[in-house]
């Protein structure tokens, strides 16, 4: 069975599909509904456990571009890729994939500048990662042919093509700059040898996926100040002595040698939640394991007392109530921010996190 628009409506969506982590499909719906409910679509969720993926699915087509403004995958913490959809494909024939996918494409009355093939982050369905790569050219080529892919073309959606098995594809498209800087939201990086621990990758991920390429630029530049709380062996405080910061890294543990071969880190051993810098620093990060309200009045803190402009940090969650501890946390900092003027506070399941998320936090007047 095949769903898509009419052609009267031109390119009309039938909800949302967002990709996670295998394990927060629930979590992910949880947000889904609400953000649908503030779009004021009216619809239903459906999520399967241990899909890795969650869809929302409107009781009438919706304009395309109303919904896509809206549809930014920075939107919910627990999406790794928020698309529109409008088109689902059941019993794809295994010798020729390219006819019905072309076909719905085409009753979509709407071209496409960019395909991207995707599938979710679940054994099963990376099984279908080799079929696309190989898929990808042959598919563009017979979407040219019909007049439905103009590559490259200024102003046209992206083409999104999940399959989450062999036999099914969703046909989903983005405005430009509004899907995940990756396909599948999955980063692509590469880890140095000297950087310590796996958790330098974390951390990159979170500069790129967490601020703008403006603040990226105004705050991570050569020669500004950091603090790396609870930093051993230093993953964290490499990734920003690499990028020229000199870094104050608070553990009562060991750094790895090759974090202090950088000679731009201090290491200061004592405890985390007690230490103060002795001026106000550009940066705070903070890994540590700990309950996540307590690391949430911890950063808190340090930015409504002016220790540091802004801080990245990680809440390790329960394994039950996420999204309940998520929202304790957020009313936290609020709290403690409520004197301080407008803040802006940015959290993702990063693609390297685990059972935590990632947060970002600024007071807007640092943030200018």
């Amino acid at each position: 069975m095949s769903f898509a628009p009419p052609n009267r409506l031109g390119l009309a969506a039938y909800g949302l599909l967002a990709l996670c982590r295998s394990g927060f499909e629930k979590e992910t719906a949880a947000e889904l509904d609400e953000f649908a409910a503030e779009l004021g679509l009216i619809g239903f969720v459906r999520a399967r456990p241990d899909t890795a993926f969650v869809t929302f699915e409107t009781q009438e087509p919706v304009p395309f571009v109303d919904l896509a403004e809206r549809c930014d995958w920075r939107s919910l913490i627990f999406a790794r890729q928020l698309l529109p959809w409008f088109a689902r494909i059941d019993d794809l024939p295994e010798r020729d994939r390219a006819t019905p996918i072309v076909t719905a494409a085409r009753a979509a009355s709407q071209r496409f500048a960019e395909l991207m093939l995707e599938t979710p982050d679940t054994d099963e369905a990376k099984q279908q990662s080799g079929f696309c790569r190989r898929f990808a050219a042959p598919l563009q080529r017979e979407l040219e042919k019909t007049g439905v892919f103009r590559e490259h073309a200024k102003g046209l959606p992206e083409l999104h093509v999940l399959f989450p098995d062999a036999t099914t594809a969703w046909l989903c498209a983005a405005l430009p700059g509004k899907a995940a800087l990756w396909p599948m939201g999955i980063p692509r990086l590469r880890m140095l040898r000297e950087a310590a621990s796996r958790s330098t990758l974390k951390l990159a991920e979170a500069i790129f996926t967490l601020l703008t390429e403006e603040e990226r630029n105004a705050s991570l530049r050569p020669g500004l100040r950091a603090v790396d709380l609870g930093a051993a062996p230093g993953g964290w405080t490499w990734q920003l002595a690499h990028r020229g910061l000199r870094v104050t890294a608070i553990d009562n543990g060991p750094m790895a040698p090759s974090v202090m071969a950088t000679e731009m880190v201090e290491h200061v051993r004592a405890d985390g939640f007690t230490w103060r810098p002795p001026r106000p620093v550009e940066w705070m990060v903070c890994d540590m394991v700990e309950q996540p309200t307590r690391i949430a009045a911890l950063v808190a803190e340090w930015i409504a007392t002016g220790r540091c402009r802004r801080t990245i940090f990680n809440l390790k969650l329960p394994m039950k109530k996420r999204l309940e501890a998520v929202e304790q946390c957020r009313a936290l900092i609020t709290k403690r921010l409520a004197q301080q003027g407008p803040f802006e506070l940015r959290f993702k399941h990063l693609y390297h996190d685990r059972e935590e998320i990632t947060g970002y936090l600024t007071l807007k007047s640092a943030a200018a």
